[in-house]
């Protein structure tokens, strides 16, 4: 028998496991490096970050930083980059925004720089198209000066349009960072009906958008769009994300869901945070910034493309399979949507944590290990189990009171006919209470048998 040695490191692992797993956090933060564990850890344990926040808040920001640097490719001509749409969803006081702010700290302040650096090349762009071209050449000023550009990471609230022109100035990526996420898609179609949420639904897809700007000369053209999008949003408003069209068009589908099932306020913490826990996460961060990107002759970002190991590829597989068995017997078509989504997510998942263990020095990042699927399948299974947590919520905000009464006064474990005795306790028909039932099959009921049945 293999002895397995006890290291100082690994007790300080196990610890932490142990207290997340006693912080009430559900997100695997197994999938992260040791490295960036201790950092979840120690904003836990000093400033109160919500685990399930901070984490959520970290894989999104890795995936910023690798933006078009990198893709991963499943098979001939089908890749995938690492784009994310991410929402922290809890109730008011619940902590979303620190831990969204802490992870994102390495694009602000970066995107600080280059705006101080933007603002000095810019006086120097208007000085010189001021002058004539003699007092330009008697300078030793360029002949035909260009409009320097603005780099940067990050965009809050804009439209789609002049998101377009920012990205096609940054082909690297952006990332739209909403703190309140009802801002942004309830600006949905101000302009336009349909136009800004058929761009985001684009957008995940990374088509080729096309941006025509009011008097602009020529288009904006980006080949290859990588906008992922992460912000915060109350448990009470998310029944709004299913007005209009978006129940039915898959954009919910796209959305991963963080929501913790236990949430309290915010308790205060007498321990300082280490004075390099920022360094240390600004390292690893700056290290993905700098990554250099090779251009084309038309000055299109070269990515890198990533595949799979033959033994990696068969485990992707076989999760694949098993998981086409489920959706096969899923009769709700909400989930069934939000599963067939996390087919492309899983994908994105071992691009995001095959880098984000190259960061930490783990491996190489040429290649998908096993290690990295089988951790992409644990924050698969996460998402899976949010996803249906918030179908279910909203699904009970979107109920009648009728409605809701009659679904609390169901035991756990029922019968159809103990439901229809309910039911009509509450003034509802027969046939109307077992139409709200197969209506709610695999969000708020599940069936068992023929005739008996469960509240999920």
């Amino acid at each position: 028998m293999e002895e397995k040695l006890i290291t100082p490191e690994g007790i300080i692992n196990k610890a932490i496991d142990l207290n997340m797993s006693f912080a009430g956090a559900e997100f695997p933060v197994g999938i992260f490096p040791a490295k960036i564990q201790r950092i979840i850890h120690e904003v836990y344990e000093c400033q109160s970050y919500p685990i399930d926040y901070t984490a959520a808040s970290i894989l999104t920001a890795i995936a910023v930083g690798i933006g078009n640097t990198h893709l991963i490719q499943m098979k001939q001509g089908w890749v995938e980059s690492a784009i994310l749409f991410v929402a922290l969803v809890g109730r008011p006081g619940a902590n979303k925004s620190h831990p969204l702010s802490f992870a994102m700290k390495p694009f602000i302040d970066f995107d600080y720089r280059q705006n101080l650096e933007f603002g000095k090349l810019y006086a120097k762009y208007e000085q010189d198209i001021s002058m004539s071209k003699k007092e330009r050449q008697d300078a030793g000023a360029e002949e035909f000066p260009q409009e320097p550009i603005r780099k940067r990471f990050l965009a809050s609230d804009i439209t789609p349009e002049g998101l377009s022109y920012i990205h096609a100035q940054n082909k690297r990526g952006l990332c739209l960072w909403s703190d309140e996420l009802s801002a942004w898609f309830k600006n949905f179609n101000r302009y336009n009906n349909g136009s800004e949420e058929q761009f985001w639904l684009s957008v995940f897809s990374a088509k080729t958008v096309i941006s025509d700007r009011k008097h602009a000369k020529s288009s904006v053209f980006i080949t290859r769009p990588f906008i992922p999008v992460i912000g915060t949003i109350q448990k009470n408003i998310l029944s709004d994300l299913a007005k209009g069209d978006r129940s039915s068009n898959g954009f919910i589908d796209r959305i991963l869901f963080v929501m913790p099932p236990v949430q309290r306020k915010t308790r205060w913490s007498n321990k300082e945070i280490s004075g390099n826990l920022e360094l240390e996460w600004h390292t690893l961060m700056n290290k993905l910034i700098s990554l250099e990107c090779s251009l084309d002759e038309n000055n299109e970002i070269q990515p890198s493309i990533i595949t799979f190991s033959e033994a990696a590829r068969k485990q992707l597989y076989r999760w694949q399979h098993q998981h086409a068995e489920l959706c096969d017997g899923i009769g709700n078509e909400i989930l069934l949507g939000i599963y067939c989504k996390l087919e492309i997510y899983i994908i994105r998942f071992c691009l995001v944590i095959q880098i984000t263990r190259w960061l930490c020095g783990e491996c190489e990042k040429e290649q998908i290990d096993t290690e990295s699927v089988q951790k992409a399948i644990l924050l698969t299974e996460y998402f899976k189990q949010t996803a249906t947590r918030v179908q279910n919520l909203m699904n009970e905000t979107a109920l009648t009171s009728q409605q809701q009464s009659i679904f609390f006064q169901l035991p756990e474990l029922f019968t159809t006919a103990q439901g229809v005795d309910i039911a009509a306790g509450q003034g509802m028909k027969e046939r109307a209470f077992k139409e709200f039932l197969s209506k709610n099959i695999g969000t708020l009921f599940q069936k068992d048998r023929h005739g008996e049945y469960r509240k999920v």
